[in-house]
């Protein structure tokens, strides 16, 4: 199983006296207006959160392949034993167990500084501090708070960089890491600090109401944030080259026309100046949907690298980057919802000191609560991701037909990356977004068998 260390996400508060007042206030209609428009917008919000539930349930439950095969398929148990030596398999525990530790406290500073800002009064404290008017504060806020969670983090990965050297999976020097680690931040900082400065001055402007349009601009967030990532983020962590002209590039242009996928490019990334692992992935969708491969990939042998091209034109027949942008959105938008039901909670405002989310010292609150929500939303994420991968394997299979191919780039990918071959349930539950190697060569078997093939 691959990982990759977090950084700090918590941002932070800022205050502003006046829309403190603003918040508890508002028009003189008679004693009890206020408090009946308030549970007015929690009804209203309540109503919203379970209608949008709804429907992200019941997309995930239709769109999700849960089974990867035809129920006939003859079922076929994972085996780590059975494709890899106990010497690899040891080695693989070798390194898990060497990154654990970095990777879990990090998990734990996450939890531990969101828990800090939703129960305790520190972060409005420390942005109540802070200069300006309210927009700057509570933009300073989020600076300053992600800042710290950066900074808590920072030996955290640079222990996690040298367990990956220690194994031979890093290439950069600490200058480039740095480099990277930072970008990262800023371009975390600055869509929270989108979200964060939109809720804050919408709930300025309606006190009751703004979950609504907040449910809205996070879908449109999360969709736009999809469509420019791959020219926007992307090239700020590698170059992009079109795969050189010759019969690997003609393979997989007439493999993909076969397939019925319209892909006017395959890029190749120059990710050996930071790592020795094999990747390929598909990213944004219309305009900017495009199939990239590691420059590393490409010294494996072409018959690997088509099944591994084969199982991202899988991703983009069934459009998957789409799918998960569509799901994500209504997450997003239901997330809206709750956040506004759960910052409406007598005791969390006690707790907080914060009285209104219009108060830019509940940035720190906001900023927890989104923190958390990552968190415990990893779980689902990674279940249905699994299934979708399962999905792009056997579409590679039923597209070139060659199991003891694509049995031999799973062996190669877990060795390479030192896939995690016996990951606990933790793990399992947490981080892994793919299925484990054992699994898809149980899965190759199984598609053999079911289509009267050799089993690899």
């Amino acid at each position: 199983m691959e990982r990759s260390d977090e950084t700090g996400r918590v941002a932070g508060p800022a205050g502003d006296a006046g829309a403190d007042a603003h918040a508890r206030t508002g028009p003189p209609d008679g004693p009890g207006a206020g408090s009946e428009r308030a549970v007015s917008g929690v009804r209203a919000a309540g109503g919203a959160l379970v209608g949008l539930g709804v429907a992200l349930a019941a997309v995930v439950a239709v769109s999700t392949p849960w089974r990867p095969l035809p129920g006939s398929a003859p079922a076929v148990a994972p085996d780590p034993a059975r494709d890899f030596t106990a010497a690899q398999i040891a080695r693989a525990d070798a390194f898990d167990a060497a990154v654990n530790v970095p990777v879990y406290l990090s998990l734990a500073v996450t939890l531990a500084v969101a828990g800090v800002l939703v129960l305790t009064p520190v972060g409005a404290w420390l942005v109540g501090r802070l200069p300006g008017p309210w927009w700057a504060r509570a933009l300073l806020g989020v600076v300053a708070l992600s800042a710290v969670s950066l900074a808590i983090k920072w030996p955290l990965g640079m222990w996690y960089e040298t367990r990956l050297r220690a194994y031979g999976l890093s290439t950069q020097q600490w200058p480039a890491w740095s480099a990277d680690r930072l970008k990262s931040f800023a371009v975390q900082t600055v869509i929270i600090a989108i979200m964060v400065l939109a809720v804050v001055w919408l709930a300025r402007r309606a006190p009751r109401r703004w979950w609504a349009p907040a449910a809205a601009g996070a879908f449109l967030l999360t969709v736009a944030a999809s469509f420019v990532y791959p020219l926007v983020v992307e090239p700020l962590f590698n170059d992009f080259t079109p795969l050189p002209a010759g019969r690997l590039r003609d393979d997989l242009v007439a493999m993909a026309r076969r397939d019925g996928v319209p892909v006017q490019d395959v890029l190749v990334a120059d990710a050996s100046r930071r790592t020795t692992a094999l990747n390929a992935y598909v990213s944004g969708f219309g305009a900017t949907r495009r199939i990239v491969v590691y420059d590393t990939l490409l010294r494996a042998p072409a018959g690997e690298v088509r099944l591994v091209v084969a199982h991202e034109l899988g991703h983009a027949k069934r459009g998957d980057v789409l799918y998960g942008t569509m799901v994500g959105a209504l997450g997003a938008a239901a997330g809206a919802c709750l956040l506004y039901l759960v910052v409406s909670l007598p005791a969390l405002r006690r707790r907080t000191g914060v009285a209104s989310v219009a108060d830019p010292r509940a940035v720190g609150v906001l900023l927890g609560l989104m923190s958390l929500a990552t968190v415990l939303s990893g779980p689902a994420e990674n279940l249905v991701s699994r299934r979708i991968e399962a999905r792009a394997d056997v579409h590679a299979l039923d597209l070139t037909r060659d199991a003891a191919t694509f049995a031999a780039m799973q062996k190669r990918l877990a060795l390479t990356n030192i896939s995690d071959l016996t990951p606990s349930g933790f793990d399992y539950l947490m981080y892994a977004s793919h299925p484990t190697a054992p699994q898809r060569l149980a899965l190759a078997r199984s598609w053999a068998r079911l289509n009267r093939l050799p089993e690899p």
